[in-house]
């Protein structure tokens, strides 16, 4: 299949995540995660804040929270699909319009950051391996993304 469709395979250390990207709610950032699939930019990042019964970040290249891609941060597109379990939303500074390459995947509802963060996509098989990932902020020995494709 071509990688032109919306469905993202995680295959962490915990096993196979696959989330249903939602371009209908956020084309930027759907469009960003591919370019970054496709360079392979996920490949080796790991999950490096984890907050029990809230959510799993990753998309740091240094593992800290700190970094982001090579391209410019995106535009903000909030939109009103609701922070709850299985959903995938974009990290960000203070400003609004500062994501970049780490997203989150929330482990239950998360519904205060509703309209201030970018929801782009929703974990449709492979929740429970989500649940397993280590936690911690830093996390020791964190668990982290083998590969990341897009079929």
């Amino acid at each position: 299949m071509a990688a032109t469709g919306n469905k993202l395979t995680l295959d962490t250390t915990q096993g196979k995540v696959v989330i249903e990207m939602r371009p209908d709610l956020a084309p930027g950032h759907v469009a960003h995660i591919k370019t970054l699939v496709g360079e392979k930019f996920y490949d080796g990042i790991v999950f490096h804040r984890v907050i029990d019964g809230f959510m799993a970040q990753t998309g740091c290249p240094h593992g800290t929270g700190t970094g982001g891609s090579r391209y410019p941060d995106l535009k903000a597109e909030f939109n009103a699909e609701p922070h709850v379990r299985g959903t995938c939303s974009m990290a960000r500074a203070q400003n609004p319009d500062s994501a970049n390459s780490q997203f989150f995947i929330c482990f239950g509802d998360a519904r205060f950051l509703d309209r201030k963060y970018t929801v782009w996509g929703k974990v449709i098989s492979g929740m429970e391996n989500v649940d397993k990932i280590k936690r911690g902020e830093p996390v020791k020995d964190p668990d982290k993304i083998i590969s990341a494709t897009v079929s």
